[in-house]
């Protein structure tokens, strides 16, 4: 091994450096191989272990069901001459602020 590494130290600085890029090139090449093998077993197991499941998502239509009912007031129906009349009366009122 000391051999190895006498002789790379002996080596001009440009084939160095090429030494090291093709070393810094093959451990991510090897680090990525093995990231996409952990991933494709963790996906393996998760469609085994039904991974949606396992999540226990909240059931909204159970939360919906216990949330207590809102009741609109009904408002009465206004014909057109009460609208008209309140109406005039609105003008009346903010020609007499103004």
């Amino acid at each position: 091994m000391r051999n190895i590494l006498k002789k790379i130290q002996g080596q001009p600085e440009k084939v160095r450096k090429i030494i090291l890029w093709i070393i810094i090139v093959v451990l991510g090449f090897a680090f990525f191989l093995a990231w996409v093998q952990g991933l494709k077993q963790r996906l393996r197991e998760a469609r085994e272990e039904r991974f949606f499941e396992q999540l226990k998502p909240p059931r909204f239509e159970e939360q919906l069901r216990s949330l207590p009912k809102i009741e609109i007031p009904e408002f009465p129906e206004i014909s057109e001459e009460e609208l008209k009349k309140l109406e005039e009366e609105i003008k009346k009122e903010t020609e007499q602020t103004e």
